[in-house]
């Protein structure tokens, strides 16, 4: 009896994405549309369509659907030259953890953008704090908000709008799903009425990212600020000033550019200003910025960096054929071999497991004879190589048959990876009359 072995070549893949991926699609809410109204309306929750492009590492395409948000302010009827403190929130996220690996709590860092219209345009940059619920496998997102600022400069109704988002996730690695407004902009989700006020401070700054890890640099750039004047770019939280610092000079127009490195993890929010401290009517921001992790480097050393590349799920047979002990002819009973050593190799990295099949055809013989495919039984071992992170285990004794069974798998996890070597006690049960001649049936295993 000799059944042939042969590795699939159909792709598969059980495990189809990581944590922080995070591609929202929700529902609900009414909408406002049309031109902005002479009187301020109360905030709504807006749908609108979106495209969101998950981590490469989760191997599956971006995602059209719908996002449902809502924006709120502190003040619908500010001066001109007052701040209005805005927050974004994505209300009911519709999608859920992808994995059966449920994610931490705290994990999440959202970052966006609001759109204003109307008597006043540009976009609020928000951010919002790394917290989240923890999310159980194959659960669905949690809403989240985040926060920004901005300064009124003309009279008149000025409409927000949500914009586009971005998930950052921070568990096992970091990753980014970014959302954006199909066909934007979207519905305005609230109106503020702006009146005649006293002197505008038109200086405004920019930020080249929301959110970094410690240590990092980002691009602050300025205009509208005094020519020739002495900036000061700083980090804040809430009220206060952190250690975070750098200057520059305001070039003939009035506009510069500084590079500051953020490494206190207490900082949510950047600004500029002219003088000795903080002066709103003299400076810029605060923009939200969020620190998402890393650290800082402390005098007199270096910090020293490499990269661990992701691999591949594989395995490897010692041999692609059984030879199984022959039966009597009027007696038939048991024909026995051994499965030829399987050899698996998961050097992928991530939260993902994996498992691995066989099912097995009729066996054929002379004459169109058969032996059905469920006369063939395993008894299944699996051995896991010392410092795996994963340990591999064996699938249940039984019939393989056609429909198939588990040869050994490994679970998902924090940390998974590692060699394995598989084995199987291979027993085919002949009938007693069987016709005499040799049989040969082909045993397929796949990897996913």
């Amino acid at each position: 009896m000799r059944p042939t072995m042969r590795r699939s070549t159909e792709p598969r893949r059980r495990w189809a994405a990581a944590l922080g991926i995070t591609a929202l699609v929700v529902t609900g809410g009414g909408l406002l549309g049309g031109p902005a109204q002479a009187a301020a309306t109360a905030s709504v929750a807006v749908d609108f369509p979106t495209h969101c492009i998950p981590p490469p590492i989760a191997g599956i395409p971006p995602i059209d659907g719908t996002t449902t948000a809502q924006i709120t302010v502190d003040n619908t009827t500010p001066q001109v030259g007052d701040t209005v403190a805005v927050t974004y929130t994505v209300v009911v996220p519709a999608a859920s953890n992808p994995v059966d690996l449920a994610l931490p709590a705290d994990i999440m860092t959202p970052t966006g953008e609001v759109t204003l219209g109307g008597a006043q345009s540009g976009d609020v940059t928000v951010a919002g704090p790394k917290k989240n619920p923890p999310v159980p496998g194959k659960g669905a997102f949690p809403s989240f908000s985040m926060t920004g600022t901005f300064t009124v400069t003309a009279p008149g109704a000025i409409t927000l709008s949500p914009g586009d988002y971005n998930i950052h996730t921070s568990y096992i690695m970091e990753l980014d799903t970014p959302c954006t407004v199909t066909g934007p902009p979207a519905p305005v989700s609230e109106t503020v009425v702006a009146t005649g006020g006293g002197q505008v401070n038109e200086r405004a700054v920019q930020l080249s990212a929301a959110s970094g890890e410690a240590g990092d640099e980002v691009t602050v750039t300025g205009t509208k600020f005094t020519p020739g004047a002495g900036i000061t770019v700083a980090g804040r939280d809430g009220g206060a000033q952190t250690g975070d610092t750098t200057t520059a000079t305001a070039d003939g127009s009035g506009a510069f550019t500084a590079r500051l490195a953020v490494s206190d993890p207490d900082t949510t929010g950047i600004v500029a200003y002219e003088g000795a401290a903080w002066d709103a009517e003299k400076g810029a921001g605060p923009l939200a910025y969020t620190v998402t992790g890393g650290g800082e480097i402390p005098d007199g050393s270096q910090e020293l960096t490499t990269t661990v590349r992701a691999g591949t799920l594989s395995m490897t047979q010692a041999g692609d054929s059984v030879q199984l002990s022959g039966v009597d002819f009027g007696r038939g009973g048991a024909s026995t071999g051994d499965l030829r050593t399987v050899t698996v190799e998961d050097f992928r990295g991530g939260p993902a497991g994996w498992s691995l099949t066989g099912k097995v055809t009729d066996f054929k013989g002379p004459g169109g004879a058969r032996i059905s495919a469920d006369a063939l039984d395993w008894t299944p071992s699996c051995a896991t190589k010392p410092g795996s992170p994963s340990t591999c285990a064996a699938g249940s004794a039984g019939s393989v048959g056609s429909a198939g069974a588990t040869l050994a798998s490994t679970p998902d996890g924090a940390a998974t990876g590692g060699e394995f070597t598989v084995d199987a006690g291979l027993s085919l049960d002949v009938p007693a009359f069987t016709g005499a001649g040799s049989y040969a049936g082909v045993l397929t295993l796949t990897l996913t």
